[in-house]
């Protein structure tokens, strides 16, 4: 291969990245943007923005820092939407994805917020968005009252490729789920619509509650579980981006994606390992173009979007559900670690978690919302305490 040319390596790492991070949870995203009102044309737009941006912010990113940046979308702010409550419109989800992406791009811009953006507990952080995926993971089996077969088969699978190939596990889940619906028949006629690539532009409407119980925790899910743990994967490669550039460079892509149906674009994390390893490319130094190939991958999977979104859209509603919840198992695995670390937090993480998922929805505000209120106010209650008894 020319010495100019990435190894065969970088190639193969990349597409392996890219199909992780697609189809690992495209799902969870497919029935995110149903929930919130998303017709299946806007939902495949949605897709379609979702890859354009982390495909041109991947590639963007990489040339200008000379580094592997790898973005993906807001797994864990996929899951807060689908928990929201049914029949939101959509222009005020589009106005609250803006709202959210402005959050970040501030968050970058202005040193200050984000040195008081460090100082949020990850104990509440993590806590509440245990909250958001303890329903989906719970719902997996009680999907085994009803069909058992199909909970067993996916269940094994991911526990067996969890113990084998653990990168791989989700997509070896999926890939089970979709055959036995197709051995039983239960695969319906893919719905009318796109077949590649297409963009649907909403005009946005801000509502006040949306932001406060859609946009605030879907900025704060997606920070301390993507972003941060993003730049701990670039630093741990011996990468040392200024955090700023990074996190105002995804907010932008997040905002220039929301018109378009795109919750959140943000810096990969389990899929940048993959990119950032020297396994990927010997060269640090050149290691940039493994993110530039991943980009190129996504704009393959842009075109295909709305097949995808289709196809999913085909399968019955319990396999769907089973597929998100199994998939979400790692992640509240992660978040449940960090969330009970800090000993004197866990009480303040406990009031977080229950009330998140209790599902807890008042004055039209949702339970993530609620579930901040209660871990904060514990939080501040202890500190009060505290200074009494010293005083």
């Amino acid at each position: 291969m020319p010495r100019f040319l990435p190894p065969l390596h970088a190639w193969s790492s990349a597409f392996i990245a890219a199909l992780i991070g697609f189809g690992g949870t495209v799902a969870l995203v497919v029935q995110a943007m149903r929930t919130l009102g998303a017709s299946v044309e806007q939902t495949g737009s949605a897709v379609t923005a979702l890859c354009l941006g982390i495909a041109i912010g991947s590639a963007a990113l990489s040339i200008r820092l000379r580094m592997p940046i790898v973005l993906a979308w807001s797994t864990p702010g996929a899951a807060l939407l689908a928990a929201s409550t049914p029949g939101q419109a959509w222009p005020v989800a589009i106005g609250a994805f803006l709202a959210s992406g402005a959050m970040m791009v501030c968050l970058g811009a202005v040193p200050a917020l984000g040195r008081l953006a460090e100082r949020i507990p990850a104990s509440v952080a993590s806590a509440m968005l245990g909250g958001v995926l303890l329903p989906f993971c719970l719902g997996l089996f009680k999907i085994g009252g009803t069909d058992p077969l199909l909970v067993t088969v996916i269940v094994v699978v991911f526990l067996a490729a969890r113990q084998r190939v653990p990168l791989y596990a989700l997509l070896l889940v999926l890939a089970a789920g979709a055959l036995l619906s197709a051995l039983r028949g239960d695969i319906g006629p893919l719905p009318a619509g796109a077949t590649v690539g297409t963009l649907s532009l909403t005009v946005p409407h801000f509502d006040v509650r949306a932001i406060i119980s859609i946009a605030l925790p879907l900025f704060l899910v997606t920070l301390v579980s993507q972003n941060l743990p993003g730049l701990v994967v670039l630093r741990t490669a011996d990468y040392r981006p200024k955090p700023g550039v990074l996190l105002a460079g995804t907010g932008l892509a997040s905002l220039a994606a929301a018109p378009f149906g795109a919750h959140a674009v943000n810096l990969a994390a389990i899929t940048a390992a993959i990119c950032t390893s020297e396994e990927a490319h010997p060269d640090q130094a050149r290691r940039w173009t493994v993110g530039v190939l991943y980009a190129g991958c996504y704009l393959v999977l842009a075109l295909l979007a709305p097949l995808l979104v289709r196809f999913f859209l085909a399968l019955p509603h319990d396999v769907i559900a089973a597929l998100t919840g199994i998939a979400l198992i790692p992640a509240l695995v992660g978040v449940l670690e960090t969330a009970v670390a800090a000993k004197d937090e866990r009480d303040a993480a406990i009031v977080t978690f229950l009330a998140t998922g209790s599902g807890i929805a008042l004055f039209g505000l949702g339970a993530a919302f609620w579930g901040l209120l209660s871990g904060f106010a514990a939080l501040g209650a202890r500190a009060l305490l505290r200074r009494r008894a010293v005083a």
